[in-house]
């Protein structure tokens, strides 16, 4: 029986598989060549043209199912493309790879592992693994000398492996005379020497050394290249050059198709290279483009913004989306005296489309920083309004999740040095540092790892105590080793919970929070079972898999009745009926740092871009006037990007309306004075067109009220609207840009921009 004979498609013929497409859709769903590339504008349906297109392969027997390779960036959206596909195809989906990056290349090493000296049992270290790690590395080389910083060198080396520099070639390529360059490359070594010892690779490791695979052996390259005969990767524009060279490598034979949309990559700090889009058809000979531009989330209002902000950008195809759904309503525009004005007044805001029937969880505030969240935390938890920072602690970086997992890697991976030393006092046995570096000493001796020197530990002289502890723990480790063939994993969990002793530490703790502790090893407990029943055939070997490829992004839980604060960065893919998009400032959004980086400027008007794409039906834009940053407050100027959005399409609001504050609408000459100087790199990638027509703006700050006149000195006493009285103790700059330094009895030092200050000179 083939996989054909599987296939029982929910549609009796293909025609009904492209009913209900637009044209372009359509078009994309039945192209037939080497190569496709799909411009999906921000609510176009790329899903569905994804998930149609594989259908129609497979009901045109065009291709076997375990010969589509669709490829996408995060668990959530292949779980979601694999359960559509099998709506559409039956029991036929299951053969088909619907993975991720990560994912697939997994998949591939685990087969392949012994090529490069690997065991198929390998562990996958996440960020924290590879900071621990660092961190006693540039303790060993005494690097701290250099400023380094494990956070620091590990962007070093992630950048490397993505761009495939191995530890060898960074060393060849650095410059001689940095000592420090010449230490994060001897660091580099090290750290990669460690991860072979340990039979580990980190995540970047993944992709860079499955490319290094498929270049090292030809014969294994060829037998992934005829296996897929079609290969489809979603979101292409956050493909760095690791990802692209593989997809490059495995496509070499197969027919690829590509979804992406070049005004959404926002991920160049992650290596991202917007290049791999906007040059594929130089990449790809003879390989066609399809626009989709009909959006089916957004009222035309927001579309109308969203297109006028991002035709600023240049050297972007053109693209105009647009909706058959109306106009909808106006965005909301808000200008606050100070962050906490500004997230009272999105408090407010909130509170009344919750009373006109808004779910919170359809409600999302995004922001550029993660600091900007303080503000709006003290108003939330003020108002009582459920909320949750999306990317905080997440359940899989919690201590206790990680000492639990940490046994399981050890249990299966009995080479992993970090695994073991993590658990060998956990919990507490008495084994202290000098104990485990005896131990380490050891098994670096003797060529073993930690774990093997366990069973050893009658050749060293340790008191009995600590060798009865020792014998204990790695007795522990090889009841659960060879249960791995017999026992389900969440039984070899719960078994080493409670034989450790670790469970009834918590749960005899004095510490209130090891109540949650205990809760959350429970939770992993469940989490480990649903595996074991989604994966009937998984080993421990496939949960840990499963586990070190969640994303942050797959931890947003849609059902949750809250409200959900969080990065532009971290919003991408995602939709809200209502999206409020705070602190649209000058040094913010754009970020102060784009105004240095080339090509800077035009990435941060696509994360703008994706803000505003992100709301369904309502979009709300605010900003604050001044801002207290390391304890210093300073005036505020509102975004360039503003001003590229028609005055028409936003109602801006009073500011302080309905609680007291002053009110002022200047005049529009008084309204440019405040508009941004145009971007440093306007002539070059990213910045404003000179010739191209600018948006009057004028509506932003027509709420703040005018100090025009006000002149201070130092000794002058003010009375300012929430700090109360103060002294003036310096002054600097003149006209608009006049700023002052005040000290204020009870809320200290500051420094506000003078014409817009709420500030009364007494």
């Amino acid at each position: 029986m083939t996989e054909f004979d599987l296939f029982s498609s929910n549609f009796d013929t293909t025609e009904q598989l492209v009913a209900g497409l637009n044209p372009q859709q359509r078009a994309a769903v039945e192209y037939r060549g080497p190569a496709l590339l799909i411009v999906a504008g921000a609510g176009s349906g790329k899903t569905r043209v994804l998930t149609h297109r594989i259908a129609h392969l497979l009901a045109k027997k065009e291709a076997w199912p375990s010969q589509i390779l669709a490829i996408t960036f995060t668990n959530k959206a292949a779980a979601e493309m694999r359960e559509r596909v099998q709506h559409l195809l039956g029991e036929a989906a299951d053969g088909m790879w619907i993975k991720t990056f990560h994912s697939a290349c997994v998949q591939i090493l685990r087969r392949e592992s012994a090529r490069l000296g690997h065991d198929a049992n390998f562990t996958i270290y996440d960020s924290g693994d590879t900071r621990a790690i660092l961190k006693r590395l540039i303790r060993d080389t005494a690097a701290d000398i250099h400023k380094l910083t494990p956070a620091a060198v590990a962007s070093i080396i992630s950048n490397a492996k993505n761009e495939l520099a191995d530890a060898e070639s960074y060393a060849r390529n650095i410059d001689q005379s940095d000592p420090a360059a010449r230490v994060i490359a001897e660091i580099f070594t090290s750290y990669q020497a460690e991860l072979r010892r340990n039979n580990a690779f980190d995540f970047d490791d993944l992709i860079s050394e499955t490319v290094h695979l498929f270049r090292a052996f030809p014969d294994v390259l060829e037998q992934y290249q005829n296996k897929f005969r079609h290969i489809l990767v979603d979101e292409y524009q956050d493909t760095n050059h690791a990802q692209y060279a593989l997809i490059k490598e495995l496509a070499a034979k197969a027919s690829l198709t590509v979804v992406g949309d070049s005004d959404q990559s926002i991920y160049a700090f992650r290596g991202a290279d917007i290049r791999n889009i906007t040059e594929f058809e130089k990449d790809f000979k003879n390989a066609t483009t399809i626009l989709l531009e009909q959006n089916y989330r957004s009222t035309q209002n927001i579309l109308s913004a969203a297109n006028a902000v991002i035709s600023n950008n240049f050297d972007r195809p053109a693209k105009n989306l647009w909706t058959a759904e109306g106009d909808g309503e106006k965005i909301v525009g808000y200008t606050g005296y100070s962050a906490h004005d500004e997230a009272q007044f999105i408090a407010d805001e909130i509170d009344a489309l919750h009373a006109s029937g808004i779910a919170y969880r359809d409600i999302s505030v995004m922001y550029r920083t993660n600091s900007q969240t303080r503000a709006l935390e003290d108003i939330f938890i003020r108002s009582a309004l459920p909320y949750r920072v999306v990317g905080g602690t997440k359940f899989y970086e919690r201590q206790e999740i990680k000492d639990a997992m940490a046994y399981l890697v050890a249990i299966a991976n009995d080479r992993d040095d970090l695994a073991t030393r993590r658990i060998l006092n956990v919990p507490k046995r008495g084994i202290g540092d000098a104990t485990e570096t005896q131990l380490a000493s050891f098994a670096s001796k003797n060529g073993l790892s930690i774990r093997q020197a366990l069973a050893e530990v009658d050749q060293l002289s340790f008191g009995p105590k600590i060798t009865t502890a020792i014998k204990q723990l790695a007795e522990l480790l090889q009841q659960a080793q060879l249960a791995i063939e017999t026992d389900s994993v969440d039984a070899i969990l719960r078994s080493v919970l409670e034989k450790s002793g670790y469970l009834e530490s918590l749960k005899t703790s004095r510490d209130p929070q090891d109540e949650a502790r205990v809760e959350n090893l429970e939770e992993l407990v469940s989490v480990a079972r649903e595996f074991q029943r989604n994966n009937p055939d998984g080993n421990l070997t496939d949960f840990l898999n499963e586990v070190a490829l969640v994303a942050a992004a797959d931890d947003i839980d849609d059902e949750s009745g809250t409200v959900s604060l969080m990065t532009l960065h971290t919003a991408k893919g995602l939709e809200y009926d209502a999206v409020f998009l705070a602190g649209i400032e000058e040094g913010l959004l754009p970020h102060r740092m784009s105004f240095l980086v080339p090509g800077g400027m035009a990435e941060e008007r696509r994360l703008f871009y994706v803000g505003i794409t992100r709301a369904r039906k309502k979009l709300h834009l605010s900003l604050a006037m001044s801002r207290t940053t390391y304890g210093d407050t300073e005036g505020s100027i509102p975004s360039r990007f503003l001003q590229e959005i028609p005055a028409s399409l936003i109602d801006w609001r009073e500011s302080g309306a309905g609680r007291g504050l002053p009110q002022y609408r200047p005049s529009i000459a008084e309204s440019q004075s405040y508009r941004s100087q145009p971007a440093s790199a306007s002539s070059g990638y990213g910045g404003t067109p000179s010739n191209k027509p600018k948006t009057e703006w004028k509506g932003a700050i027509s709420s703040v009220r005018n100090n025009e006149g006000l002149q201070l000195a130092v000794g002058d006493q003010v009375e300012h609207a929430d700090f109360g009285r103060g002294k003036v103790i310096a002054v600097a700059g003149e006209g608009a840009k006049q700023t002052a330094e005040i000290h204020f009895g009870s809320a200290g030092k500051k420094r506000l921009l003078v014409k817009v200050a709420p500030i009364e000179k007494l």
